[in-house]
């Protein structure tokens, strides 16, 4: 089964082992792979777990998001090397909700204890999408083709 990341691996081989815990991620970007294929596969835990410092509006919102939200796919815009255990990336994630929607957002990680955490992110404006662009939900089809944009 592809990961719902959009990455082109295998969920196995991609975001499952950090998922259940068998390995960490070594980069902000396999942290935030990771984290949106949680959210796919309603892993409230691992999203708690990777989430620094955890308030408790946080878990309810966790909780809220995974039971009303379906996930579609993900591109990741930016994802520029990591400095002084501090990281950056910049994706759009994409969902149903009336239609396809997208979250755009550029969020903040942060090393801690040889561990990557996500810290927060700010919403960014929604992308353009184009239609002879490849579909965000991995099918390799074009968007004209597939999500109809």
């Amino acid at each position: 089964m592809n990961c719902f990341c959009c990455s082109g691996k295998t969920f196995s081989t991609c975001c499952e082992p950090f998922i259940f815990q068998q390995k960490n991620p070594t980069t902000p970007e396999q942290l935030m792979r990771s984290r949106y294929s949680a959210f796919c596969k309603e892993q409230a835990d691992y999203l708690v777990n990777t989430h620094w410092p955890i308030q408790p509006e946080s878990i309810t919102q966790i909780n809220n998001t995974i039971k009303t939200t379906k996930w579609s796919g993900l591109k990741i815009v930016a994802s520029p090397q990591p400095l002084n255990d501090e990281g950056i990336v910049e994706f759009v994630a994409f969902f149903e909700e009336n239609g396809t929607q997208q979250l755009h957002e550029k969020s903040r990680f942060k090393k801690i204890d040889d561990r990557w955490f996500y810290v927060d992110g700010k919403h960014l404006p929604p992308i353009k999408l184009n239609r002879n662009d490849a579909c965000f939900c991995g099918s390799g089809k074009k968007q004209k083709k597939c999500h109809g944009i």
